[in-house]
């Protein structure tokens, strides 16, 4: 680990007096201690803009980590800005990077190493950070790069930033019993296209305002700096 740093710590929380949720979450902004705590609300804005410097500490959800990251994005910033995060219990974000939730998310945020990690956007204006998944599909066509892995109905797609390639793409069909069917298909790649009968997506956690019958997601050019346990 490296010396402590200073941190901003954005409160993504509903409370506007920065008093946060109880539990867990109450602990994290305990062990915050003298932390600059900027109570901003949950997926905040272009509002946060000033605050995007050094080293920022998102208190919230996968959700709120993805509406910072877009942030930096939109301000040409993921270079010069280092995020850490803390939430309450283990989600797609944490599980994929190693990251602890609670209190110990906080002495990372103080003095762990940044490095690059894979941002991935969509055609809509959107990043995702953590886990995406689209369905069910009751018909559609998918593509990971040139390759095609669907052609029909699927249960649900499940998308996954990806170190090596820029995303996973887990394709889960129905089975009869759980046992008797199309196994799930996992392929890598930069990009992938869809094209269904209108269904659900949900980036992050959040659910998109309408059903969509088209979503690309692709591996954006430039990483993400995020305060990850040491290797």
């Amino acid at each position: 680990m490296s010396e402590p740093r200073a941190l901003t710590l954005l409160w993504c929380g509903d409370d506007s007096a920065g008093s946060g949720p109880a539990g867990r979450f109450e602990q994290i902004r305990a062990a915050a201690g003298a932390a600059a705590v900027r109570p901003v609300g949950p997926r905040p804005g272009k509002e946060i803009d000033p605050l995007l410097d050094g080293r920022v500490l998102v208190v919230g959800t996968d959700a709120d980590l993805a509406a910072v990251a877009l942030r930096l994005l939109r301000r040409d910033r993921l270079a010069a800005v280092e995020l850490a995060y803390a939430t309450a219990d283990p989600t797609p974000v944490t599980r994929l990077h190693g990251l602890p939730t609670g209190a110990p998310a906080v002495e990372l945020a103080r003095s762990g190493t940044a490095r690059p990690v894979t941002l991935v956007r969509d055609d809509v204006g959107g990043v995702l950070v953590g886990a995406g998944e689209l369905g069910p599909i009751s018909t559609g066509t998918v593509y990971v790069d040139e390759h095609r892995v669907l052609r029909g109905a699927a249960e649900l797609i499940r998308v996954v930033p990806d170190a090596a390639k820029g995303l996973t793409v887990t394709v889960l069909q129905r089975r009869v019993a759980g046992v008797f069917g199309p196994r799930p298909r996992t392929t890598a790649g930069r990009a992938v296209q869809l094209g269904m009968a209108p269904t659900t997506v949900r980036s992050d956690g959040r659910e998109y305002p309408r059903p969509m019958d088209r979503w690309t997601f692709y591996k954006h050019t430039a990483p993400l700096q995020l305060v990850c346990p040491a290797r």
